[in-house]
Parts: C-alpha cells; structure tokens; sequence
C-alpha cells in the first residue's frame, strides 16, 4: 500500500485490520474517449488513484496522484461519483485491508511530463469501454466513461 509515514504509524498499532481511507481517483479521457487505466505489480488495472494525505485537499491529492502514477499533470473539472461501502473494500497482497470512500473526478491533461515518479507503476493504457479489464475496485462504466448526467453518489 501507500508508503506514507501516517498509515505506517497507524498500521502498527491496527495490523492488517481494516483502515478506513479517503481517496481520490481520476477520469482521463483522450480524444477518442477511451479512459486512462494504471497497472502495478501484482494487481488488478485501476483509475490513477490514491489515499487523501493529511492536510491535503481532494483536489491537490488528486493532482498528485495522476501525476506521480502516470506522468501527467492534469486538471479535476468536474465531481462524477463519490463511492464507498463493502464493495470499495480492498486486501491487498501484504494483507493489509482497507475500505476506501472515494470522490472519482474528471479530470483534463494539461501537460504530460513523461516521467511516472511512483515506484509501484508498471505501465499505464488507455481503453475503450469494449475492451476495458477487470478493475480493482468496481466502478459504474457509465460513469466512468462519462455516460450519466448527474453525480453518482453510492
């Protein structure tokens, strides 16, 4: 999971049991409105996503996320969903459990910088609805995909 000092401090005090995490994880859609997908080792494809550190806003945390995991620095634009509940639950492979609320953005590019900073990032690609893999954590396509005309709260 995240290297951060304050989960490292929490989790040795709670273990592997479940941690509550606000988090943020972007929409990127290109031209062709496929949408941005992140590979890291030994899991499943995800949105550029990751936990709101303290202190920071949703905003900024979801500005360095994208940027840290796929090199690019963007813009949020809009709100499409805030989601949590037991299926945004998830053991990761250390088995440390987390239940994650997230707020899922849209997001522009405004640059890329080409360089990935996140050592956990494999690879990132972009996907049409048809051809998108399994995800980590189980996002609306539609709303992923921009589909819906309102905010999606689960």
């Amino acid at each position: 999971m995240c290297g951060s000092n304050y989960i490292k401090n929490i989790r040795s005090n709670i273990g592997n049991s479940i941690l509550l995490i606000p988090s943020v994880a972007a929409v990127v859609l290109n031209e062709k409105k496929e949408l941005l997908l992140h590979e890291k080792e030994n899991e499943l494809w995800s949105l550029p996503a990751g936990m709101i550190e303290p202190n920071e806003s949703p905003k900024d945390a979801i500005i360095r996320e994208v940027q840290e995991e796929t090199g690019l620095i963007i813009k949020p634009v809009d709100i499409l969903g805030v989601f949590g509940g037991s299926e945004f639950n998830y053991t990761y492979s250390n088995k440390d459990e987390v239940g994650y609320t997230v707020i899922l953005m849209l997001c522009s590019i405004v640059s890329a910088t080409g360089r990935i900073i996140d050592s956990e990032s494999l690879s990132t690609k972009y996907f049409s609805q048809a051809s998108m893999p399994k995800l980590a954590l189980p996002y609306p396509k539609s709303v992923l995909f921009n589909e819906c005309s309102s905010t999606y709260i689960q």
